[in-house]
């Protein structure tokens, strides 16, 4: 299956979007109607990629927007970037998120102690490629990282992507250690320490911060799976999540693929980009604790 994408509105303004069609031109939700499996007898995943390695806006898909479309994250009505902390530019990985899950607030996590952020289970893309924003890719699972955020549980994937050139040589997160030095350390150090510029203390981890395996990782993902479907078919409670779909035909926020246009039409037509402050080239400096 092949995704496209559609951009709405300027980039770098707070009204940008960038809404997703299938393979016959339909808008869908990358939340809800992209699968979470490419190929599940391969264990291969789809991950929906929001912020391409190097880059420092911080897009997400929007959990509560029609249709789910990518957006950038907003704090106290500005745009969100996220700050170079030395020696790290940006996000060092393609950063998203796996379509169908949903880490659920109110299902304390038994390795954490914590509910989950009530997003959809974040993945980081070790691969050699930079992707683009809004793509989606076929990843292997290698393992995971338990980040506890502002008292939440926020699970950090670590996969490869499979089109990679190296891919048949990364099997789990053993492999990361020995064929790239200092990547998961480097990967530990920018979680912990990446809202600090912000005046935030530094992130808190699950197990001392050590990686779990593939095999983890992958039962996690099944387990935000499950949660994901009780929230589609809305035998739990999802607040001001937006369900509605195009492929899901038990959940009651199905709806017809005829009927999405108007969502995105909503939304003012692309524009030529705004312009981006100053404060992204910033380089903040400062000692590890």
């Amino acid at each position: 299956m092949s995704y496209s994408v559609e951009q709405r509105a300027k980039a770098n303004s707070l009204e940008y979007r960038l809404f997703f069609k299938n393979c016959k031109g339909q808008y869908i939700s990358p939340f809800h109607d992209i699968p979470m499996f490419a190929d599940e007898a391969k264990a291969i995943f789809n991950m929906v990629v929001e912020v391409p390695r190097w880059t420092n806006a911080k897009m997400e898909i929007a959990t509560k927007d029609p249709l789910n479309p990518i957006k950038q994250d907003v704090k106290k009505g500005k745009l969100r970037y996220v700050a170079n902390v030395f020696p790290h530019k940006g996000y060092i990985w393609n950063y998203g998120a796996l379509p169908q899950t949903w880490e659920n607030p109110t299902h304390i996590d038994e390795n954490t102690g914590f509910g989950g952020d009530n997003d959809p289970i974040d993945v980081c893309d070790i691969g050699s490629k930079v992707c683009e924003r809004g793509e989606v890719i076929k990843v292997k699972i290698l393992g995971t990282l338990a980040l506890i955020d502002e008292g939440e549980t926020d699970w950090k994937i670590i996969a490869i992507n499979a089109d990679d050139p190296e891919a048949s040589l990364y099997n789990d997160i053993e492999d990361i250690r020995r064929l790239k030095p200092n990547y998961l350390e480097s990967t530990v150090d920018w979680f912990r320490r990446y809202k600090v510029p912000d005046g935030k203390p530094e992130n808190q981890f699950a197990f001392d911060a050590e990686f779990k395996n593939k095999d983890f990782a992958i039962n996690i993902i099944k387990s935000t799976h499950e949660h994901w479907k009780a929230l589609v078919t809305k035998k739990v409670e999802g607040g001001e999540i937006n369900c509605v779909n195009i492929t899901v035909q038990d959940s009651p926020f199905f709806s017809k693929a005829e009927d999405m246009e108007t969502i995105v039409k909503a939304t003012p037509p692309c524009g030529p980009p705004s312009p981006v402050s100053e404060d992204v080239d910033k380089w903040y400096y400062y000692q590890k604790n």
